[in-house]
């Protein structure tokens, strides 16, 4: 077919129009092919004689479907939208008569539809953005849980049921902390998933997972469970994920984890791809339901989740630190700095402390002990046992609220490591230092350069990190650094410990 007459809109409008024909002959050659297909017997080919199943017997024996009749009514398809606000770019202020003025189109868009396209005179306008997601009614009054993602930002949210029936949705509240949202619907005779205990969970447990994949409709889909206690993935401020191997797909987010007792144990929120590529590759995330729920009831009593706030930077214990430290094993949350004038500081925590329990109850690491406290409201009162310089002691720590600041705030995120090796380092002035972003009067060397090939760089060591301590001993200049560099390679069986300051914020690194 020839469209060398056409202009260029109607060129690709007419290709677009080949290829829709194309494939549409393709689907009816097939249908006439099968419809003169010959699958009668003959003598080359008696007929075969098959074994069919009783028609007295009932379903098969292992089959998930009274989980999934009773549950999967509860999973909602969620359809939000905004507008996004169109920006025109090359618009001169010279007024009129001049290059870019207004009516003329933007050159971004010039450059892709070409000089034709709406005349010449077209300018961006504002757009509407949908998405498609999943979500979960939890209550008879119409409360709905999702992600935060799903409806972050929308204008408009619309819920479908699994027997189709549409309403509009208010969004009661949101926590873009945990990606949770809480919705509701005005509705009567809705069907309620009934909320599981995630506390329970084991690794090797069934789960199901149920949402709205692509917006193909509902589906379900089976696994177990990978992991539990998933953290430190950049995903959200607070992880505590359920790692599953059902398989989850974008339009999932928002959709139910559940059991094999038709409980609800989770809120589908990510997937891990390979390669660039979409779609499920076996690991999935879930925020777990006693997490959703606390959640949930903070938005619909208080309007909004409030947060108790310790002020440390938590680290975990790696078996270098744990020597370093006196630790008996690599449990545990080490502090790698202590914020000004929060509770902790007010406590007397220190650098170096590794919390071991709160409350009586063990620290796995240092996310687990943010999202422990992340969950107490403000001005609870904590009983926390640590090990400070090879000694155990108790403490007791009255938490604040989290602060809203997030320069207030930051030391409670986790700390990175890293390693010694493959870096150069400069002594500091005061140029460096607002450079860095350390406050003046901070001793140590700054990290120059780390090599691409370096362990250092590997591990996350960067340039920028200022050292202010080996192996728990100062380091004021350069000439300090290369001491303290000749002690540990002439004690090569022995690991190093720095203490880096980057932006302002102390972690420890054992090499």
């Amino acid at each position: 077919m020839n469209f060398s007459h056409l202009s260029s809109r109607t060129k690709r409008f007419a290709a677009g129009l080949a290829l829709t024909l194309a494939v549409g002959s393709v689907a009816i050659a097939g249908v006439s092919q099968a419809s003169h297909g010959t699958f009668s017997s003959s003598a080359k080919n008696p007929p075969a004689t098959l074994k069919l199943a009783d028609a007295n017997e009932g379903p098969a024996r292992v089959s998930y479907a009274p989980i999934v009749k009773k549950t999967l009514p509860a999973v909602v398809n969620i359809s939000s939208s905004k507008v996004i606000k169109a920006s025109v770019r090359g618009r001169s202020r010279q007024g009129r008569g001049g290059e870019g003025e207004e009516g003329q189109m933007d050159p971004l868009f010039r450059q892709f539809f070409g000089e034709d396209f709406g005349g010449g005179r077209s300018v961006p306008k504002d757009r509407r953005e949908q998405s498609l997601g999943s979500g979960v009614i939890v209550s008879p009054e119409g409360y709905i849980l999702t992600n935060n993602h799903v409806v972050e930002g929308a204008t408009e949210v619309k819920v479908t049921l699994g027997d189709k029936r549409e309403f509009k949705a208010r969004t009661i509240g949101t926590d873009a902390k945990t990606d949770i949202a809480v919705l509701k619907i005005e509705a009567t005779g809705l069907p309620v998933i009934t909320i599981g205990d995630s506390a329970k969970v084991q690794v090797g447990d069934s789960a199901l997972a149920m949402g709205n994949p692509f917006g193909v409709g509902q589906t379900v889909t089976q696994g177990i469970i990978s992991a539990m206690g998933r953290g430190g993935l950049g995903i959200e401020d607070y992880e505590d994920f359920l790692q599953t191997d059902a398989p989850i797909n974008p339009g999932n987010s928002g959709g139910a984890l559940v059991n094999d007792r038709g409980e609800l144990i989770g809120i589908n929120t990510a997937i891990l791809t390979g390669g660039g590529e979409g779609g499920s590759h076996g690991v999935g995330f879930a925020i777990p339901v006693d997490l959703a729920r606390s959640v949930m009831d903070q938005i619909l009593k208080n309007g909004k989740v409030t947060r108790a706030y310790l002020g440390v930077m938590a680290q975990d214990v790696t078996p270098a630190m744990a020597k370093s430290f006196g630790a008996k094993g690599m449990g545990g949350a080490l502090v790698g700095d202590v914020s000004a004038d929060s509770p902790a500081q007010k406590a007397g925590l220190q650098r170096g402390d590794v919390i071991m329990e709160v409350n009586g109850k063990p620290v796995s690491n240092g996310n687990a002990l943010r999202n422990n406290i992340s969950m107490m409201p403000p001005d609870t009162t904590v009983k926390l046992h640590l090990l400070r310089g090879g000694s155990e002691r108790d403490m007791t720590v009255k938490l604040a609220e989290y602060p809203s600041d997030k320069e207030s705030a930051k030391l409670e995120r986790s700390g990175e490591e890293g390693s010694l090796q493959g870096i150069s380092v400069e002594n500091l002035d005061a140029q460096i230092r607002r450079e860095a972003g350390v406050p003046a009067g901070t001793p140590g060397v700054v990290v120059s350069d780390v090599s691409p090939s370096s362990q250092a760089a590997a591990a996350g060591l960067r340039a920028g990190d200022v050292i202010q301590e080996v192996n728990r001993k100062p380091v004021a200049n350069v000439s300090d650094f290369k001491q303290a560099m000749n002690a540990s390679e002439n004690h090569a069986a022995d690991e190093s410990l720095l203490l880096v300051n980057r932006h302002g914020t102390t972690l420890y690194i054992a090499v």
